[in-house]
C-alpha cells in the first residue's frame, strides 16, 4: 500500500553507509538532500561533512546536492563540498533528481540518492527510478510543517520495517 514512499535501505546516518560497497555494485553518482540528511537543519558544512565528499570524489563517485532550498541556502553549501546543486529542485517532482544526474553525467541505473524524508525525498527518488536511501534526521527539532509530515512517516515505516523483517 505504502511501497511507493519504500527505500531500498534505511540508515542510521550518512556518514554510516557502506559507499565502498555502493560503488563496487556500480554506483556513480550520489544526489544528497541537505538540511537534516548531511548536517542539522540551517547549518552551514561541517569538517564531517567535508570529509566525506572528499573521501566520495576520490573513490570516483560523482556529487550533487538537490534540495528545496532557494539558492543562498544551497550554493555556499555546495561550494564547501566542492559539488554541483540543484536549488529550489521541487522534490518529490523528477525534475530536480533528473538536473542532478544531467549535472554529474550519470543516469538512473548508477545514481543513487540519500535523504531523511519519505514524502519529498524517497518518493521523489524512486519515481525517477532511482536506488533510494532513507537516513534518520540529524536533528528532530524541526520546522513545524516538517514535524506533522513525521507523524506520516512513522506509519509509512511501521509498515516498511514489518516488510523487512519478514524478508
Amino acid at each position: 500500500m505504502f511501497q511507493a514512499f519504500y527505500p531500498k535501505e534505511y540508515v542510521d546516518s550518512t556518514y554510516g553507509i557502506d559507499f565502498e560497497g555502493l560503488y563496487r555494485r556500480g554506483f556513480r553518482g550520489i544526489l544528497f538532500d541537505v538540511d537534516n540528511t548531511l548536517v542539522p537543519h540551517g547549518a552551514p558544512a561541517t569538517a564531517q561533512s567535508v570529509e566525506l565528499f572528499q573521501r566520495l570524489h576520490e573513490m570516483g563517485f560523482a556529487t550533487c546536492l538537490i534540495s528545496n532550498n532557494k539558492e543562498p541556502r544551497v550554493r555556499p553549501f555546495a561550494d564547501a563540498m566542492e559539488t554541483p546543486f540543484v536549488y529550489k529542485a521541487d522534490k518529490p517532482s523528477r525534475r530536480g533528481y533528473e538536473e542532478g544526474m544531467l549535472r554529474m553525467g550519470t543516469d538512473k541505473t548508477n545514481t543513487l540518492f540519500v535523504g531523511d524524508q519519505l514524502f519529498t525525498d524517497v518518493w521523489g527518488a524512486n519515481r525517477t527510478g532511482m536506488y533510494s536511501i532513507l537516513t534518520k534526521p540529524i536533528d528532530p527539532h524541526e520546522e513545524i510543517q516538517i514535524v506533522l509530515k513525521r507523524y506520516l512517516e512513522k506509519i509509512v515505516l511501521f509498515f516498511y520495517k514489518r516488510r523487512e523483517a519478514k524478508k
